[in-house]
């Protein structure tokens, strides 16, 4: 009876690890990168944002994420890079 039930125990948790490979993407899917954009190609109101949040940033590099958010980065005068994310309706998602 003991050799039965490490054999469920096996089976169960053999299953449990297939399933939780296969959930958490591990089969070897890919994400797309991020596009790249011209910082001339941002819409107004968006570098509007950007400056408004973190002034006195010289914004040089933007990128596009797959769910259409931009990604604004730039260096602060003191050498720091510093960046924006803005989502496609205009709120700000994270500034680091």
């Amino acid at each position: 009876m003991a050799s039965r039930s490490s054999a469920r125990n096996v089976i169960s948790l053999t299953v449990v690890c297939t399933l939780a490979w296969a959930f958490t993407g591990c089969a070897g899917a890919k994400k797309a990168p991020p596009k790249t954009m011209s910082i001339d190609e941002v819409p107004p109101a968006f570098m509007e944002t950007a400056r408004k949040e973190l002034p006195g940033v010289d914004f040089d590099e933007v990128w596009v994420k797959q769910d259409g958010t931009l990604e604004i980065r730039g260096k602060a005068s003191n050498g720091k890079i510093r960046e924006i994310e803005i989502r496609p309706d205009g709120t700000v998602e994270e500034i680091e």
